[in-house]
């Protein structure tokens, strides 16, 4: 199970809005906020850790994207994602310009 971060971490890559927008329509997207660490999310979500994820869904640190922020994200071609895809969920997190 140690091996489970390590992989995570191998797995996370940088997407563009155009490529999560399908994921999105699925419904299978979940923003996690700046400040949490997306490897610790994966991990929390592979191992069906329940009490951790839902204490971020409490504190709002991951949630499905806002209809705000999808049309901030619509408007800059440029935003830019970390992504880890943990099925059948995408985790992403804003790259900071």
């Amino acid at each position: 199970m140690s091996n489970l971060r390590a992989e995570l971490a191998d797995a996370v890559d940088q997407a563009e809005w155009d490529w999560l927008k399908q994921h999105v329509q699925r419904d299978v997207v979940v923003v996690v906020a700046e400040g949490l660490d997306l490897i610790d999310v994966g991990v929390a979500i592979a191992n069906d850790n329940v009490t951790s994820i839902q204490h971020w869904i409490g504190e709002q640190l991951i949630a499905k994207p806002s209809v705000e922020q999808m049309a901030v994200w619509n408007s800059d071609r440029t935003k830019r994602f970390h992504a880890l895809i943990v099925q059948p969920y995408v985790l992403v997190q804003e790259i900071s310009a």
